[in-house]
């Protein structure tokens, strides 16, 4: 154990914290990552964590740097609207709507973990880590 983060060689992440790490970022709330705190080891569990100003500390994981460039992007509401809107076999109601970005919201989580990385390189760290997703 180690006050040092560069002795992280693996992070493990659970498939529901990456989530609501990602859906809190994509919804401009705090800032939102996924942390690990010291003392450290060459395994660690990043958790989800609301970044706080006295977080010095610690090592903090953007979710996104644990996404491929091929990621799909987090459907807003505006977004699932435009495309309700779009469609010109529906009529656009408020229900209709909410229902439409429900469903688009469970099918982004269903493929979001298909584009988790196998490594990443951590701020702090400087070298790439394994990265493990526990679940979904």
């Amino acid at each position: 154990m180690s006050p040092d983060p560069s002795v992280v060689r693996s992070l493990a992440v659970s498939a529901e914290d990456l989530t609501a790490a990602l859906e809190a970022n994509a919804r401009d709330g705090p800032r939102t990552v996924l942390r690990a705190t010291p003392p450290y080891s060459g395994r660690m569990r990043a958790r989800l964590h609301v970044v706080q100003r006295d977080d010095e500390e610690t090592l903090h994981v953007a979710p996104e740097r644990l996404l491929t460039d091929t990621a799909p992007a987090y459907p807003t509401p505006d977004d699932t609207a435009d495309e309700l809107r779009a469609d010109e076999t529906e009529t656009y109601t408020v229900e209709r709507h909410r229902a439409y970005h429900e469903r688009r919201v469970d099918e982004w989580r269903e493929t979001v973990f298909d584009h988790v990385v196998d490594t990443a390189t951590v701020p702090a760290v400087d070298h790439e880590v394994n990265i493990s997703l526990l679940g979904p």
